[in-house]
């Protein structure tokens, strides 16, 4: 990656915010100062034009920043090209070179030409020289065949030189290396089996707690109606003098729990049910349970009237009704640079009524009520779904 790379995308990122304002008005011209609901809006239209998306955490990286230190990926790049106008990243630096960059290209046409060349002469003395290689291997296999051939000769011809009472000691010495040859067989089934055994007992070291443990299945159902809980359950292990231990349990399945222990304290949350401590003795427990869980209603209420997209102003009525006048409300960020960020309760109910396929991704973290059972806290995120760079 070069500098005049980074000056091109600094273009690109003022022909992208131009190209949004030609069409919208955001809170403010500047697009480093955009967040929210103008992230949504200009997400939503990167959708549209674009065929393709940016989370809001690269938003925050690349365009928040500015002049950037490195590049984003290049299918970010050629999105946001495709944004401005252009077929791709390259087409987009092609309309923007700088002077010196076609200089550059030059030099390393002529770098490759020269790389190319002395490969085709490195090649072209490689085969000059093989056929030498293989003469002089010609040479070097024939001379023991005929050495081997003479001194056939020499014992076929001088047959007194062969008496043949030294054939006892032929037997002799085959004899001895069978010997030697069945004393090392036996040393070695003697080391394999006390190979064997090191292996078993170091097995049986590193697998002693799963040999010695005991697996529980606990399964959670909704106390109000009798069925499995599809969301996911924050569970937390409490151990004397141990930190708690937090383990997850995915929707509509047991929650599997390995341990030695002989007794178990176990804490079960969501943003949707009520947090319920429970408590076992694991030497006359079952193995499999099934535990009721009551639910938060005004927290599932909230949830079904943020994701539903049907009867927008029966639904702005009921938030409305359902939230206090001064709740607080935070969105939560997966970035870096805007951890969280609070909004009044109009500006909440605006955004999860806005139709936009990015609250496909809206997560309740936690809520709180008062007496009067309204709403007096929310804590919600907006999901990503990128990979780590």
């Amino acid at each position: 990656m070069s500098d005049l790379d980074l000056l091109h995308f600094e273009q690109l990122k003022n022909e992208v915010q131009t190209q949004y304002l030609d069409n919208h008005t955001p809170s403010f011209d500047d697009i480093s100062k955009w967040k929210g609901i103008d992230i949504i809006y200009f997400q939503e239209d990167l959708r549209k034009i674009a065929k393709g998306n940016i989370s809001e955490k690269s938003f925050y990286t690349y365009f928040k920043n500015s002049p950037v230190t490195k590049l984003p990926r290049i299918d970010m790049l050629n999105i946001l090209s495709i944004y401005a106008g252009y077929i791709s990243w390259y087409d987009f630096k092609k309309n923007h070179l700088f002077a010196d960059e076609i200089l550059k290209d030059l030099e390393n046409e002529d770098e490759n030409l020269e790389t190319e060349l002395e490969k085709a002469l490195e090649i072209a003395e490689n085969k000059e020289q093989e056929p030498k290689k293989e003469e002089t291997a010609v040479v070097v296999v024939q001379k023991p065949i005929e050495s081997t051939d003479e001194s056939s000769d020499l014992q076929i011809s001088a047959t007194d030189n062969q008496p043949i009472n030294k054939k006892s000691d032929t037997f002799t010495t085959y004899d001895t290396s069978e010997q030697k040859s069945t004393f090392s067989l036996v040393k070695k089934y003697i080391w394999l089996g006390i190979s064997g055994i090191l292996a078993i007992l170091v097995g049986l070291l590193g697998f002693k707690d799963e040999l010695f443990s005991k697996k529980f299945y606990y399964s959670f159902i909704d106390a109000d109606r009798n069925s499995r809980i599809n969301a996911e359950l924050q569970v937390q292990i409490l151990k004397e003098n141990e930190s708690p231990i937090l383990y997850s349990a995915k929707p509509n399945e047991a929650f599997v729990y390995t341990t030695k222990s002989k007794d178990l304290i176990m804490v079960v949350s969501s943003p949707y049910y009520r947090t319920d401590t429970i408590r076992r003795n694991l030497e006359s427990a079952p193995e499999a349970e099934t535990i009721e869980l009551k639910p938060n209603d005004y927290a599932i209420m909230l949830f079904y009237y943020s994701k539903s997209i049907k009867d927008l102003k029966r639904k702005r009525e009921s938030l409305n009704y359902l939230i206090s006048d001064n709740a607080l409300i935070y969105q939560v960020y997966d970035n870096e640079t805007y951890g969280v960020e609070t909004m009044d309760k109009q500006r909440y109910i605006n955004l999860v009524t806005l139709p936009s396929t990015s609250l496909e991704n809206l997560e309740v973290i936690d809520t709180k009520n008062d007496n009067s059972n309204k709403i007096i806290m929310i804590k919600f995120k907006i999901a990503t779904d990128e990979k780590q760079k």
